[in-house]
């Protein structure tokens, strides 16, 4: 029996995006860092970063098009990109995701949307982001 450890495995490629309006330069290499270090600690090669620039193109920017063509290519595993705002507003962004998904590929977030929990207090469900506290008076 052969290990993995000692044959050749090909790491799962995954190509970025990015939508990027009104960025500083060093936002924008901090945003491909983000991606860069999320592919390291996965275990994935980053094969190349689509920027979307074009905030009136739609869906069917340049970038976005770009994009789905390289997914078409083999052993291409995913988009990565650092949340799902990157990929346009909430409409297009659904959109997208569909069409990265219609493409046989995987969609990557390198910071997840939040969830809310639900807390029932007195006065009825209280929606809150995971983590935080409600903080009361001492005279509570």
């Amino acid at each position: 029996m052969e290990l993995t450890e000692h044959r050749q495995v090909s790491v799962p490629a995954v190509y970025g995006f990015l939508r990027l309006v009104r960025v500083s330069p060093a936002r924008q290499d901090a945003l491909i860092g983000s991606l860069a270090e999320y592919c390291r600690s996965h275990e994935l090669q980053l094969s190349g970063v689509f920027t979307d620039r074009d905030t009136a193109a739609g869906v069917a920017s340049a970038a976005f098009t770009g994009l789905l063509d390289v997914l078409a290519l083999p052993d291409v595993y995913g988009v990565l990109a650092p949340a799902m705002s990157h990929l346009g507003p909430k409409a297009i962004a659904a959109e997208r995701g569909r069409r990265i998904e219609a493409a046989g590929s995987r969609l990557l977030l390198v910071r997840k949307p939040h969830a809310t929990h639900h807390v029932v207090s007195r006065s009825g469900p209280v929606r809150r982001r995971p983590g935080t506290t409600r903080v009361l008076d001492a005279e509570s």
